[in-house]
């Protein structure tokens, strides 16, 4: 009889123990979802007529961002206009769009809709393939291109 008693005494300290132990447990860092919009109004941008925008959000000190700006400045034609929304230059775009993370680029269509977007660096051929195959589906070969960057 002993021994049970000392038995349902060591699992209960144990039992004890465990939710003590469980309670001191930090919680797990949050993680941070940053905001793309969906939508913009292209009256906004410079050439709203033109059928592609690429906008670039951006901060004069992120060096990330000026890579960012010169992969996307190579698709600037006819059909494309690039822009670069600096957050100093251009707060109220970047207030307007709730720009939280640079860089921050997204493609927009003639409509204003936001059709793919990339947060953070992007090599030029995630970017480029990714424009082409918009402009002009099936451009990409099947599988597409492979990119880990965020994909509206």
């Amino acid at each position: 009889m002993d021994r049970i008693l000392i038995a349902l005494v060591v699992v209960a300290v144990v039992g004890v123990v465990a939710v003590v132990m469980q309670r001191r447990r930090p919680d797990p860092p949050t993680q941070r979802n940053f905001h793309v919009p969906v939508q913009v109004d292209r009256a906004d941008f410079p050439q709203p007529l033109t059928p592609w925008l690429v906008a670039v959000f951006t901060s004069s000190t992120c060096g990330t961002c000026a890579t960012v700006v010169a992969k996307a400045q190579a698709l600037e034609s006819d059909a494309v206009a690039v822009v670069d929304v600096e957050v100093t230059a251009d707060a109220d775009l970047h207030n307007r769009y709730a720009i939280d993370a640079v860089p921050t680029l997204i493609i927009v269509d003639g409509d204003g809709v936001v059709r793919r977007s990339f947060l953070g660096p992007v090599t030029a051929t995630d970017l480029w393939a990714t424009v082409a195959e918009l402009r002009e589906p099936g451009t990409l070969p099947p599988g597409g291109c492979q990119s880990d960057h965020a994909d509206l």
